[in-house]
């Protein structure tokens, strides 16, 4: 390595292709990507200590019910248990946690709300004895009344779900059992009702959705010498899990070291706490490392899941195709506790008018308290439920008027510029009907696809592109196709006024010869790559080759969850602005220690581009080893976006989201009317990014959101019956989409700059989950008829068995 008084100091030309490769706009492979294809990739249920525990949890077996006794005894004899506890052995006075309102028990007390609820934890030497173990525990339970919807929530005589409510939202609410209420109030809904020459109407209802991320809850918790614990978690937001954690344990958060274990999937169903708490527990009574792990059955009630929901809407419109006013009511069911329903309230409010220009809108949006499962965050996270019903409403205002799908939605698309009904203008791009046109300019696929020519030139059919595939119950007889379009908009990154800012350190420095780049963050990896693009932003502001990605954990600052599409913004924006600052304070140094040797250290306009100081004319002024020496220049430091505003508890007004996405879909499929079933044959998809900073990637994202949106159309839902008590927690029988179930997904990936965001970049993730589903929807009941008001659709509702 030259030293920092004797680099090599005669100016050069940058060579032709020596820029920097791998960076924003590239599609570099991502770090985790092989690890993972060939199965070598660690993730936190593989986490192994020589001398672990392993820790089991007994779930309540009823929804609602007084807990009338526990007895721990003949769990405790069984050999190989170190320890059991409940609610009792809780070392603090703070017993409950949460997101937002700490309302979840970390063990049940006096009663369970929901199915699955813990109520005791078992620590052993194997897991089939911890398992056996909890068998053993005794609990009395006197079963309670079930609240279980809106009318049994809201009733004058129902049970109260949290009877001492004293959150920020209890004081109005109309009803204890309402978690949050959201109305947004903007014109003059009748008056603009009494101008439309069409009005049309509709309840739609969405299931409940979950997950299903292929990597279920797990992770270990280490005891330390200092009286702390070591957690390695599989989870989306490490500083908010240590928020909940300390208060539990009674432990300061610097005696709490979480680092993020590798992650099996999210998209909302790890924002929660699940057995982060317990296994910490178990690991201080014993003094060992404690490991849980659940199974499939386990997880569907160890994680939160997508609000069902029930919606009415009307709309109306003039004989030219023009929207006069919307009036909507939204019931979401949040299940026993609060999680983020507050936040997917004012979502569904926000957001319940769709990418269309509506002055007059009379609109509420609610979450409810029952004894089902808990719902919380889930990619679309309200959006998805509203966008089902308005994208309906469309369909039936344009077949009123009989006007085009495409082009009724066109006539009212917004644009920048464009007033929301919260009074927020749209300030960046918004090309709604641009994203139609697109979608809808894409080739058709062909028909009869199932049909393909023999060896011997004869027809043959492929039975796996027809509906019901291999179980052969078609060969083209009673098959329709249908088309159908759909468009949504999604918010991006945290709202209402929540401080959304992140963390970053980036330490440059030479290692064998070579300027590296470390870039530390808390961001939770979970499937997304943010990784990657964290390594492309380093290379291209450092102008290095060699990035390096610090494992997430908490001894940087926090970088916000893993949601709302905000990672490649939020966290993305922290490490473009710490490299930012990081390369300042090298060309200060390069000036201060080679700057008399060329003027261009002092006039000119210079960069760092393929591991050199070069001037924006592409002279090379010195190598970045000869400029850093031995001394590292790191850099920690926090970025926001800019400001949000909570929306005014009244008439919903106020700026509440810093951006919004814009996807369009238009679906094919093909439905044997006789039977029932669909099979769909293409999704096409136009979104516009902002900037496709891994275009690669993108695409990912794109055709991954799409396949959850075809999900919950055709197959996805909990099914809890009418004791609230879920009645198909495994995925043989909550069904998910395979291969075979997914289309071809063509994508168009426009790139309209966001000037306010990094790069011009804007949120990709969610908003292809909003518009899949009711393209799907729209394109079954072109080819049935049918109105099919809920999702998922299913076969029954085609043939109306």
């Amino acid at each position: 390595m030259a030293s920092a008084t004797g680099p090599t100091r005669t100016p050069t030309q940058l060579a032709q292709g020596a820029e920097t490769q791998g960076g924003v706009g590239d599609s570099p492979l991502r770090p985790d990507g092989t690890l993972k294809v060939t199965g070598d990739f660690a993730y936190s249920s593989d986490m192994w200590h020589e001398d672990m525990l392993w820790g089991c949890t007994l779930r309540s077996p009823h929804a609602h019910a007084e807990i009338v006794s526990i007895d721990i005894g003949e769990a405790l004899k069984q050999a190989g248990v170190h320890t059991v506890l409940t609610y009792d052995d809780l070392p603090t006075g703070v017993k409950n946690y949460g997101l937002e309102i700490q309302d979840t028990p970390v063990l049940a007390h006096g009663r369970v709300r929901h199915h699955g609820e813990p109520v005791a934890l078992v620590a052993a030497d194997h897991p089939e004895t911890a398992r056996r173990a909890a068998a053993k525990i005794r609990v009395a339970y006197r079963e309670l009344p079930v609240v279980h919807d809106e009318e049994s929530a809201l009733a004058e005589d129902a049970p109260l779900l949290h009877p001492r409510r004293d959150d920020h939202h209890s004081g109005h609410v109309p009803h204890p059992n309402i978690v949050h209420r959201q109305p947004i109030v903007r014109g003059d809904a009748d008056a603009a009702a009494a101008r439309a020459d069409v009005i049309v109407s509709g309840e739609y209802e969405v299931g409940m959705q979950d997950q299903a991320f292929l990597g279920p809850e797990s992770g270990m918790a280490v005891p330390a010498e200092d009286g702390g614990v070591d957690l390695y978690i599989a989870t989306q937001w490490l500083h908010s899990d240590l928020r909940q954690i300390a208060p539990v344990l009674g432990l300061p958060e610097d005696k709490i070291r979480m680092t993020l274990a590798g992650v099996g999937g999210a998209f909302g169903g790890r924002e929660d706490l699940s057995m982060q708490i317990h296994a910490c527990l178990l690991a201080l009574r014993t003094g060992k490392p404690v490991k849980i792990v659940y199974n499939r059955f386990e997880s569907f009630f160890g994680h939160v899941h997508r609000h069902p929901a029930k919606l009415w809407y009307e709309h109306g419109a003039t004989r030219d195709g023009k929207l006069t006013h919307m009036r909507c009511r939204i019931v979401l069911d949040g299940g026993a506790y609060a999680s983020a329903s507050p936040a997917v309230v004012g979502n569904a409010a926000s957001l319940s008018a769709g990418p269309y220009v509506i002055d007059d809108v009379d609109i509420e949006a609610v979450a409810l308290y029952t004894n089902n499962p808990p719902c919380g965050a889930m990619r679309g996270f309200g959006a998805v439920q509203a966008c089902f019903a308005y994208e309906a409403q469309m369909d039936k205002l344009a077949a009123e008027l009989g006007l085009d799908p495409v082009e009724f939605r066109q006539r009212n698309a917004m644009s920048q510029g464009t007033v929301l009904p919260t009074g927020q203008a749209v300030d960046s791009p918004a090309p709604v009907a641009e994203i139609l046109r697109r979608v809808k300019a894409m080739p058709l696929p062909m028909d009869r696809q199932w049909e393909t020519v023999g060896e011997g030139g004869g027809n043959q059919t492929d039975l796996r592109a027809l509906p019901g595939g291999l179980s052969n119950t078609t060969h083209g007889e009673g098959v329709v196709r249908g088309v159908g379009y759909a468009v949504g908009i999604k918010n991006v990154g945290f709202s209402e006024g929540f401080d959304d800012y992140s963390t970053a350190r980036v330490r440059l420095e030479v290692v064998g010869g070579e300027p590296v780049a470390m870039v530390h963050t808390a961001a939770a990896e979970v499937g997304q790559g943010g990784i990657t693009v964290h390594a492309q932003i380093a290379r291209t502001e450092l102008g290095v080759t060699q990035v390096a990605i610090h494992p997430a954990d908490t001894r940087v600052g926090s970088a916000g969850s893993t949601s709302a599409s905000r990672q490649t913004y939020v966290t993305g924006g922290a490490v473009k602005h710490v490299c930012e600052l990081v390369r300042e304070r090298v060309l200060e140094r390069g000036r201060a220690r080679l700057g008399t040797y060329h003027p261009a250290w002092a006039t000119a306009e210079l960069l760092l581009e393929g591991g050199k100081v070069v001037t924006d004319g592409g002279e090379v002024l010195a190598s970045l080893a000869d400029v850093l020496g031995d001394e590292p220049v790191e850099v920690e430091d926090e970025w926001r976006h800019r400001p949000t505003e909570a929306f005014d508890l009244t008439t919903g007004q106020g700026f509440g989201h810093v951006q919004y996405s814009f996807a369009a879909h238009r679906a094919v499929v093909e439905v044997d009317t006789e039977l029932g079933l669909v099979k769909v044959v293409e999704l096409a998809c136009a979104q516009d990014v902002g900037k496709a900073m891994n275009p690669q990637a993108v695409v990912g994202q794109i055709q991954g959101g799409t396949a959850q949106g075809l999900g919950l159309a055709v197959m996805e839902e909990i099914v809890v019956d009418a004791q609230a008590k879920v009645r198909n927690p495994s995925f043989t029988d909550y069904l998910i989409p395979t291969i075979l179930d997914t289309p071809t997904i063509p994508v168009d990936v426009l790139e309209l700059a966001d000037e306010h965001a990094p790069y011009g970049l804007r949120g990709a993730g969610e908003a292809p989950t909003l518009s899949s589903t009711p393209a799907v929807l729209a394109a079954i009941r072109a080819a049935t008829g049918r109105a099919l008001p809920r999702v998922p659709v299913r076969p029954e509702h085609i043939v109306e068995v």
